[in-house]
């Protein structure tokens, strides 16, 4: 248990959460090929409160219903083991969830606006699976108490355990509070397999273009990430300015702002004229799969536009929006079928997420994870581990609802420091935090 980077966050114990049945005996939960192509990354989701909604994490009042909802989760609290093909499954064997409790020596307030993305990784567990997993926690609770008051609750894992938007671990958390104050769970988990109209691999015609060959350049580690916050009069106002409404009057909110980062992020780098966008299929499916899908649900497809920096931002959200309306089941098939060669998924191009599935009935599913009648989370983050350098943009919505979002964008050190002074993002007036800037 040692002091993290600049000694601001320190893990003070750990505990073991168990489910308060057990799990059937011999019950295996087995990985898609998308959850193994996965497998490179591990995601990561921070829930910052403004206030403590427990009065003490050791009270039975706030473990009674996590062990509730773990024995809902088996594969969560189970193992990771190679049968006796060598491939991995996890057996729910009742091990448990690692829970991490750690104190931050700053207010919230502070932190939000001096953390960077290095820092911030000290809220949440960043482990790679080892060689022999059966002993191993991959999902890891980690409650963070700041000075003043206020709690950051990060939980993580592998990304083969766990959607690629973090839409799981998003609903597991939902779920935890709606468990802590006695109410029905609105996305309970289900662990039904893919349908097999997706799952039919050998049946999908040849997609070349659907994800093309990965730009080839070294990986660097050397990342920063910074994050803006937009309102709704931001939206508008760059809808007005660029004439999206004249040229692509489908335009969402998603198609703006990764319109927007994309020609910015292609002027930082003198390219990115090809991106990756990452998009959640549970919705875009004949029978869509419940929000409690437990398994990785995202598209990854390849969208170029050449001289993107000239277009204008108006004619590149067009674009994103024809490409995004056009995902059928053949082409979600076709990614499915080519996940497995693809290696590292994230940032081998620039990887543009869509989280606008999280928006259910208008309201964002994250900044509903209430513990306490009132106390809402006044951010989250997302974050993509063991990301490619050439970047991750995600676009999510934001505690404002209506138009406003939250983009997340991580680039080489040197990029983000040039993105940060894009004068075509300040004049949009966004809040910038977690960018290290003091």
């Amino acid at each position: 248990m040692g002091i993290s980077r600049q000694n601001r966050v320190e893990v003070k114990s750990m505990l073991t959460a168990i489910s308060s049945k057990p799990s059937r005996s011999g019950q295996v939960h087995t990985f898609t090929a998308l959850d193994n192509a996965m497998s490179p990354h591990t995601v990561h989701v921070i829930f910052y409160y403004p206030r403590s909604p427990f009065k003490s994490f050791d009270l039975d009042s706030v473990r009674i219903p996590l062990s509730e909802l773990l024995s809902m989760y088996p594969p969560a609290i189970g193992r990771v083991r190679k049968n006796q093909d060598g491939i991995l499954e996890v057996k729910c064997n009742d091990a448990g969830l690692r829970i991490l409790k750690a104190k931050v020596s700053v207010g919230i307030g502070e932190w939000l606006r001096s953390a960077d993305g290095h820092e911030e990784s000290d809220l949440t567990a960043w482990e790679d699976m080892p060689e022999d997993p059966s002993t191993w926690s991959p999902f890891r609770l980690q409650i963070n108490e700041f000075e003043g008051g206020g709690v950051a609750i990060g939980l993580s894992c592998p990304h083969m355990h766990a959607d690629a938007d973090a839409t799981t671990l998003t609903v597991i958390l939902k779920s935890w509070t709606e468990a802590q104050r006695r109410q029905c769970l609105v996305h309970p988990p289900s662990f039904s397999p893919l349908p097999s109209n997706l799952t039919d691999t050998d049946a999908v015609n040849s997609d070349q273009h659907s994800f093309s060959k990965p730009i080839a350049g070294p990986v660097s580690t050397k990342t920063a990430t910074a994050t803006f916050i937009f309102s709704s009069s931001a939206f508008t106002r760059c809808v007005k300015e660029h004439s999206i409404n004249e040229v692509s009057p489908k335009a969402t909110p998603f198609d703006v702002f990764a319109a927007l980062f994309w020609t910015r992020v292609a002027l930082v780098k003198d390219k990115s004229r090809r991106v990756c966008v990452c998009v959640d299929f549970r919705r875009l499916l004949p029978n869509p799969l419940p929000y409690g899908f437990f398994g990785n649900a995202s598209n990854f497809s390849s969208l170029e536009m050449a001289n993107v920096v000239d277009k204008g931002i108006g004619h590149v959200a067009r674009l994103v929006n024809q490409h995004v309306a056009s995902l059928n089941v053949e082409k979600i098939r076709s990614g499915l079928k080519r996940a497995g060669s693809q290696g590292r998924v994230y940032g081998k191009d620039l990887t543009i997420v869509n989280m606008e599935h999280m928006i259910v009935e208008g309201e964002p599913l994250m900044y509903e994870a209430v513990f306490d009648e009132g106390v809402k989370p006044m951010h989250v983050s997302y974050r993509i581990g063991n990301a490619g350098g050439e970047g991750v943009i995600m676009v999510m919505p934001s505690p404002e609802k209506g138009f406003g979002r939250t983009v997340s964008v991580t680039l080489l050190e040197e990029e983000m420091s040039k993105l940060l002074s894009d004068q075509e993002i300040l004049r949009l007036e966004p809040e910038i935090i977690l960018n290290g800037v003091k």
